[in-house]
This record gives structure tokens, sequence and C-alpha cells, in this order.
């Protein structure tokens, strides 16, 4: 679930920029039928019971490893059951939250061991996602071969979760109108001002009702947090399947424990290198692409709602933008949408190539003054319907991102710099994609020192998956990922949407037998089916 920024020009706030997930392109791959114009289905849980706790371990890190789940049945043949995790790992005696996880039990007679599934995010739910998706993001083989378990990371979903606001304080804070700062030139003193007041106000509506945990939902702590369910499943290696923020998860992982890297693969990879402004960047540039690949085959189709060359087209999409960033629309349920809510209805159906013909409704619609349509593909992003919101997944992206990152003094003249090169490197969308830095220079926690690269020295062999036409995760970052793990094997796909082990069936061989063997290919295949 890659979540790009948009920024918001009616209103006070600067969002916080896409530091990338990835369930959110399988998830939409599969619901795409059913879902628009009434988006979402489905009641965002698991439907599981309550589990039986096991008793708390010995406040040790090895304590924590030796837990004793309490499997029990939630539908369809999973198994769903909680452990404890140190709420601070370097203090592993204090206090302590709990995980949420569901296992589809092997359904061959020889297992190989647990394949563990991360969905991206940061936010995705992975519990949700093995439930509703197995059969989707595991190959029958593999669920043959292996125990399939997804979790929910610390902050996310039913394991001890980050909250902030209610329904009603999320509707103000995605999609209200402030008329008071309505006028306010975006990158002015004073819209930044106002920006970071209201994203100082989120997160502290999210320290109020989050506690201690929102100082430790970041990355490295989920790291470890997944080195205690291998341990828990009882391998000595980890197997693992990352989707786009899960790889790098997966990343640092190998990374911090590679004598422990079994089978890793890795789609849709993220650059542990990359600083958030070239997160920004370039997936402002992979969104732009997509747009034009998409218009490019609008084109091509009578009933295409844009109309003469690509870059006329392009010019179409850009001035009605600026019109609704002008003049906001109303929904009628009174919420507001503006150039960055508009901007979030464009780039959802970005994410897969499956979902590009409900962008023809969509600016039909928006050419008629009509909301409605955006406003439904806005809720489906922020997993939202009929005014409830089904996860915590926008704040946990908020609270887990502003950890990963590098806080620091907000530069505003860099912003500004970073903005006119945003407009100038993507014509049609960049121009509302700058200021993303506004929303953790706000955040109540401050993120690490620095973040590098990783190496994962005399770790096993890793795949790593990139598609060509990836908006979310470009392809370079599956080249640098590549490079700099020390056993990193580059998969390449040349095609479009948001990670490959679920489109491309050259893709999904490599990595089957990849997890059933070892095996890895001798060059990139390069694989265009």
């Amino acid at each position: 679930m890659a979540r790009l920024a948009t920024v918001r020009r009616s209103r006070r706030r600067g969002r916080v920029p896409a530091a990338v997930a990835a369930g959110f392109a399988a998830l939409i791959a599969l619901t795409s039928c059913a879902l628009i114009p009434g988006l979402p289905s489905g009641d965002g849980g698991s439907g599981a019971p309550v589990p039986v706790l096991p008793d708390e371990p010995a406040g040790t890190v090895e304590g924590f490893g030796e837990q004793q789940p309490v499997w029990q049945d939630c539908g369809d043949g999973m198994q769903c059951a909680t452990v404890f995790a140190p709420l601070n790992w370097d203090e592993p005696e204090g206090e302590t939250i709990t995980l949420s996880m569901v296992k589809h039990p092997a359904t061959g007679a020889k297992k190989l061991g647990t394949l563990l599934v991360n969905p991206g995010g940061p936010g995705a739910s992975g519990v949700e996602y093995i439930l509703n998706s197995v059969d989707h993001a595991v190959q029958p083989a593999l669920q043959e071969s292996f125990d399939v378990i997804g979790w929910d990371p610390r902050g996310v979903g039913e394991s001890t979760p980050v909250g902030c606001y209610d329904a009603a304080g999320m509707d103000e804070y995605l999609f209200g109108a402030d008329p008071a700062t309505a006028d306010l030139e975006p990158g002015s003193d004073a819209w930044i001002e106002a920006a970071l007041a209201s994203e100082a106000e989120f997160g502290a509506a999210c320290v109020a009702s989050t506690g201690e945990l929102i100082g430790h939902v970041g990355t490295d702590s989920t790291v470890r947090d997944l080195d205690m369910l291998r341990a828990i499943a009882g391998d000595a290696q980890l197997n693992y399947l990352g989707f786009s923020y899960g790889t790098y998860i997966g990343a640092r992982y190998a990374d911090a424990y590679p004598d422990r890297v079994g089978r890793l693969v890795l789609d849709g990879a993220m650059d542990p290198a990359a600083s958030m402004g070239d997160v920004v960047r370039e997936q402002t540039l992979g969104f732009e692409q997509a747009l034009r690949a998409y218009v490019t085959d609008c084109l091509q189709r009578r009933s295409c709602p844009l109309t003469g060359s690509v870059d006329t087209a392009m010019g179409q999409i850009g001035s009605l933008l600026d019109r609704i960033a002008d003049t906001p629309l109303t929904g009628a349920d009174g919420r507001t949408l503006d150039s960055g809510v508009a901007l979030t209805a464009i780039i959802t159906p970005l994410y897969s190539q499956d979902m590009w013909g409900y962008l023809d409704d969509l600016f039909s619609s928006l050419a008629v003054d009509d909301p409605e349509l955006a406003l439904s593909l806005a809720d489906f992003y922020y997993d939202r319907q009929d005014g409830k919101y089904l996860s915590n997944s926008t704040e946990a992206f908020s609270a887990i991102n502003c950890l990963d990152y590098p806080s620091g003094e907000l530069d505003r003249e860099q912003m500004r710099a970073d903005a006119a090169e945003l407009a100038k490197l993507a014509p049609t969308i960049g121009r509302f994609q700058g200021y993303g830095d506004i929303g953790c220079a706000a955040w109540p926690v401050a993120g690490p020192s620095e973040r590098g690269p990783v190496a994962a020295a005399g770790a096993a062999p890793i795949l790593v998956v990139g598609t060509t036409g990836d908006p979310a995760t470009p392809y370079r970052w599956a080249e640098s990922l590549a490079t700099q793990l020390e056993s990193g094997v580059l998969v390449t796909y040349e095609g479009e949407g948001h990670t490959a082990s679920t489109t491309s069936s050259c893709v999904a061989d490599v990595i089957g037998e990849y997890f059933l063997t070892g095996a890895v290919p001798a060059s990139d295949p390069r694989c265009t089916v």
C-alpha cells in the first residue's frame, strides 16, 4: 500500500508523504470488480474469536520467543492466536503489548516450515490479508509446504493499536475545509505555520489515545517482533514474503540477523537508504508516469473522457486539479473534495492496471463537478465505509513512518525549492506534492538520527522483485536494494502496477521454485508475462 503524499490545499495541513505500503495493490486487484462506486465491502476485521492468551512469558528477549500460542479456529480452515511482545525491546522486563496472528496450516503431508507474510503499509493488516486473500497472495504449492502466517505489526489493526481521532475527527482531518486558512498561499510562512499546528494537533491526539506505544512502533521494533514470531513458529531461519513496505521490514531483518535468513522474497522493493525527500520525488514521478500510461491507453478508446494528444490530455487533468484547488467540491455528506482528496482518488486506481477503467468514470464525473465517485475512491484508500473507518491504517501509517525517517529542524527554503522541483519534474501532479516534510516535523516523537543502506553480509540468497512500471515503489529502488544486499538477486517484471508476484506468472514461477527448493535464477529473467 504505497501512500502518495497528498498535501491539503484548501485545508491547513500538509499530509505525511508515502513511506510506502504494499498490500494495497493486491487488495485492490482482488476487490476491484465489486467495490466501486460503493467502496469498500466487508467488515474490515477478521471476524475471529478473541483467543485465549498464553501466560505472560518471563521478561527476557529469549522468553518471548518461547511462547506457545493458543491457536483457535477462526474460519475457512484458519487458526488465530495472540502473543505478547515487549512494549520496548530494550526493556523486555517492562510493559507488554499483544500481536495478533492468523495461520493457514500447511495442506500437504511434507511441511518445509513457516512462511510469514507482510502486505505492507505501513499500517496494513497481515491478519486480514491472509484471512481474505491467502489464495491470491500465496501459491497453492507453497500452501501445501508451509504454514502461512500473517500478523498485524505493532500499532496496527488487532494488535495493540495506535489511535488518534474518532471517525468524526478523522473526517475533519482528511476531508475538512477550514475557511480561515483556505485562502493562504501554499508554501507561505502563514500556510506552513497553520499546517504545522494542524499536524501537531493530530500528533497530540495520537499520544493521548495511544500512550507510550507511540514511541515504539517503528520498523526496528517490528523487526525484533518478526524474529520473535520466527522463534515461536519453531523455525531456525526465517522464510518471508514481504510486499512494498514489507520489503523494508524484510531488508532490515536480513541486515540485523543475516544468519537467520532462510528464504526471503521482497516484492515491490523500497530502498532502505532513501530519504523522505527521495521517496516523495520518486513516487511523484512514478505516479505521473503511471498516469501518462493510463492516458495513452485511454486515448485509444472511444469512451475515453480525455481528448487530443497525451500531453494535451495530461494538461486537462492538471487543469481539473487546479479548478478543484481553487473551488473545492462538497459531497452529499458534507465532506470537502479538495485537490488533495481528488489526487488521492486519481492515484488509487493507478496501483493496478486492472483498475484503470475507473479513471474514465472519475474524470467524467469530476468534469461535471460531481465529487461522489472521487470521495468513494478516497474512502477505499483510507479504509472508510459509511462514515466509519474500518481500520487504523492511516493513523498507524503516520506513526510508523515518522519513527522510520530522521527528524530535524524544518528547512522552509529547502521545502520550497523541493516543491518547485516537483512541479517541474511532474507537471500534472507535482505541484500538489510539496511540503510533505511538515507531517513528521510536527510529530511528537523524534525519528532516528540516520537511515542508511543494508548489506545482510553472509545471508543466504534473497530475491528482490521490481516492476518497471511500478508507481509506488519505482523499479530503481529494487535495483538499489538488490545491489545493497550482499546476496540480493534481482527479478524484473516488465509491466505496470504495484508489485509483481500476484500479477506475473513468470515471477510467480521463480518465487515458487525459490521457496520450495532455495534455487535462484542464474540471471535476471526479465519477466514479461
